[in-house]
């Protein structure tokens, strides 16, 4: 029979393995006679029975379905579905709270050193760590999609998988979600669920047929609540999960770009204008600029942001609106908050051009934020200020907010 390193893993096969460190993605790296092996369900240091799930080209993909020594951080998961094979929504159900934010640092710092180009020292320097948010780890997502099956049941998706798990009910879900008859009922055209709860007290269940949107129940627009104002937004809209969110990163934001009176600012991927409006409260009558590609967004802050007229929300690109001057510098103060993929190097290097004197960057993806990060640096300017927030407690997810400032700027 050959040896391991000669065949390789196969799918469905089993190993035992000692864990090693996180790795983005929610996932333990783990090796077997050379061979990478990212495993979930696992933590550091645990000794495991593993089955392989997936097999790519220099690694392997598979679920810890034995635990033959556990970590002290593993815990019993809440949620019955948090298992191999079942609902993959959620991550980090069998680790300790602590542990979690730990690990949630982990990936962070390893993606800024391994991408960023920053070293450990200069990440002690930043005291890189991730908080908590109020309200617990159950309980806090406010909107949840669901996906129907082909007995027209409402459920979760496996993870890296387009097959439904039918559930009692989501355990991250807010309560107003979880109390809906969503999973109990029938969606026979139905392809999704669409629900939502707002902090503003609404709540909204929406069928998606063939990509469009029907309302089912609640109302088409939503109310939330934050930064001192009452918003009122399209359902389709992008909006914060937890409830706590929009004013935790709100607050991050001003902390570290400390907007005084006078000074201009950019909302870059403005959305419906959450940072927008704070910088407004802070600078006055001095001029904002809101970029916003989503219409829904674009209409939302028009609509939002009508009592704050020194605020423009300009309906483009941010790639397009900078490359084609529908905005232009100077600019003293930028907030930054792109999709997962990052701003890209083109964004940062027109954003380095306008010369503001500081740039508050809001990330969801540790990797394209460290990307983004070491092209800052290379044009010169430095990551004077980082806190993380467990926006996305049981999953593997994690939010930042980053100060950059040019090199004539200390703090």
């Amino acid at each position: 029979m050959p040896s391991a390193p000669e065949r390789g893993l196969a799918e469905a096969e089993r190993v035992e393995l000692t864990v090693d460190a996180v790795a983005p993605g929610g996932h333990c790296v783990a090796r077997v006679d050379g061979q990478v092996v990212f495993v979930r369900h696992a933590l550091p240091g645990e000794r495991v029975i593993a089955e392989v799930t997936e097999v790519h080209r220099g690694f392997v993909r598979a679920d810890a379905v034995t635990v033959l020594d556990p970590s002290p951080d593993r815990v019993e998961p809440p949620c019955p579905y948090a298992r191999p094979g079942a609902c993959g929504g959620c991550d980090l159900q069998h680790v300790a709270p602590h542990a979690q934010l730990a690990w949630k640092t982990a990936v962070v710092r390893e993606q800024l050193v391994r991408l960023g180009g920053l070293t450990d020292v200069e990440l002690d320097q930043l005291g890189v760590r991730v908080e908590a948010l109020p309200g617990g780890l159950l309980g806090w997502r406010s909107r949840v999609r669901y996906a129907v099956d082909a007995a027209d049941r409402a459920g979760l998706l496996k993870h890296r998988s387009h097959e439904v798990v039918p559930i009692d009910r989501c355990r991250i879900a807010h309560p107003a979600i979880q109390q809906l008859p969503v999973l109990t009922e029938r969606w026979p055209v139905a392809e999704a669920v669409e629900t939502i709860a707002s902090t503003g007290g609404d709540v909204t269940v929406r069928e998606i047929r063939d990509g469009v949107p029907t309302p089912v129940s609640g109302p088409a627009e939503v109310r939330e609540v934050a930064a001192g104002r009452d918003w009122a937004l399209p359902a389709s809209a992008f909006w914060q999960v937890h409830p706590a969110a929009a004013d935790t990163l709100c607050a991050a934001v001003l902390d570290l770009l400390d907007p005084q009176p006078g000074e201009t600012g950019w909302d870059l991927y403005g959305g419906v204008g959450l940072f927008a409006a704070a910088l407004a409260g802070r600078v006055g009558d001095a001029r904002i600029t809101l970029v916003e590609s989503s219409r829904d967004g674009v209409e939302a802050a028009r609509a939002n942001l009508a009592d704050l007229p020194q605020i423009e929300v300009v309906a483009a690109r941010v790639e397009t609106a900078l490359t084609r001057r529908r905005i232009t510098g100077p600019v003293d103060v930028v907030v930054l908050d792109p999709p997962r993929s990052g701003a890209g190097a083109q964004v940062v290097r027109d954003i380095v051009a306008a010369g503001p004197r500081a740039v508050a960057y809001v990330a969801c993806d540790p990797a394209a934020f460290a990307r983004d990060v070491r092209t800052f640096t290379e044009l010169g300017w430095r990551l004077a200020a980082l806190r993380g927030f467990d926006l996305f407690p049981m999953t593997q997810h994690v939010e930042q907010v980053g100060l950059l400032l040019p090199p004539r700027i200390a703090l």
